[in-house]
């Protein structure tokens, strides 16, 4: 509709997490993500966006309708 509220956003985790920092590797498993080619929809919060943000080496973003 005319009020659209911000689209969801869907995050894949595209690399391993093997070898990264502790604290990537919780962020990525904060996300909900276990394993390369998991994906899972979030809304799109600065919280979630900031934490894809700190490891946007490891996962892949787009918004999804």
């Amino acid at each position: 509709g005319e009020d659209h509220t911000m689209s969801p956003l869907k995050v894949t985790q595209v690399r391993s997490v093997v070898g990264s920092k502790q604290g990537h590797k919780r962020t990525v498993r904060a996300l909900g993500l276990k394993r390369i080619r998991d994906s899972r929809v979030h809304e799109d919060t600065p919280q979630i966006r900031g934490m894809v943000h700190k490891v946007q080496h490891l996962v892949h973003a787009e918004e999804v309708d």
